[in-house]
């Protein structure tokens, strides 16, 4: 993932509207030393997990979906996971590549037993077929196949799902410079890491490559904390809930400052216990600590790499 951090850093040195705070990373570092979580994958039992192929086809068909939940202010991240489950625990054929091809908005909806158009709803359609389609093509139909082939490594998990998805490839354009985000297809591998507990599908040598994983909550987060500051003009969009166009500056360097700084965050903290942090652990406690802010302003962005 060294495109991700190398090009994001790169955004942190040039950012305008978007300022990385030292002494906030200080102060959250030495706040953070003594009380990085465990990854407890399912704590609140939203997920299904046979410990087999069955569960990598549910978190691949689970992190295409997973964007863009804001625009509806009664979805959330747990519909989204509790819908899926109960659809394949009553058709355990449901994920199947040839069904992802086939289905439709409102059948997307009956599996998530949601009475209105999804947020970005065409979309999330369009990339279930695409995912359908090329498992059927590349991977004989299952996203085990998948997820053998990448050597027990996460950053070449990452790599295959992003040159056979065009979906996972969350990548951008900022002053001329290409910048590599890959939110949907890390959290894939993370996802993938904590469900098996590091065994089996999820034994990564290399998950500590992964870095955070760049939506809307974490800079707020980051934000309220001192890490992340704001220029007036970005704070007050922030503020009015005015949309923030995917891809301009403002968007970026939100998104791009965000991995930066929480990268700073783990290397400081590493050097102060001696102990290796992983960004996994890091984007749990900073998205727990969103979660509990039901007041937290975030930046809206209309895009399917949130």
């Amino acid at each position: 993932m060294e495109q991700v951090r190398s090009t994001t850093a790169w955004v942190a040195t040039q950012s305008s509207h978007v300022t990385v705070d030292f002494s906030g990373i200080e102060k959250v570092a030495e706040t953070m030393k003594n009380s990085i979580p465990k990854v407890e994958w399912d704590f609140e039992g939203i997920h299904y997990f046979d410990n087999g192929p069955l569960t990598v086809q549910y978190l691949l068909v689970l992190d295409t979906l997973n964007f863009c939940f804001w625009p509806d202010e009664e979805m959330s991240y747990d519909h989204l996971a509790s819908g899926l489950k109960a659809t394949l625990e009553s058709d355990k054929s449901a994920f199947d590549a040839d069904r992802l091809q086939k289905y439709t908005g409102p059948q997307l909806r009956k599996m998530l037993n949601w009475s209105r158009p999804l947020p970005l709803e065409d979309e999330r359609v369009r990339l279930l077929h695409e995912v359908g389609l090329e498992l059927e093509k590349s991977f004989e139909g299952k996203a085990s196949k998948l997820v053998e082939s990448c050597d027990n490594s996460a950053a070449k998990l990452v790599a295959l799902m992003t040159s056979h998805f065009p979906g996972f490839r969350d990548h951008t354009v900022y002053k001329g410079h290409q910048i590599f985000l890959y939110k949907r297809a890390q959290i894939f591998a993370a996802d993938l890491w904590g469900a098996f507990k590091g065994q089996g599908y999820g034994d990564f040598e290399d998950i500590s490559s992964i870095t955070i994983f760049a939506d809307y909550i974490v800079p707020a987060v980051l934000q309220q904390l001192g890490v992340l500051r704001y220029r007036s003009s970005l704070d007050n969009i922030i503020k009015k809930n005015t949309e923030i166009i995917s891809g301009s500056e403002e968007e970026v360097e939100l998104r791009a400052c965000s991995v930066y700084a929480v990268e700073k965050i783990k290397e400081l903290i590493s050097k102060k216990t001696g102990k290796q942090v992983l960004s996994v652990e890091l984007d749990l406690w900073l998205w727990a600590f969103g979660i509990q802010c039901p007041s937290l302003q975030h930046h809206r962005t209309l895009s399917i790499y949130y």
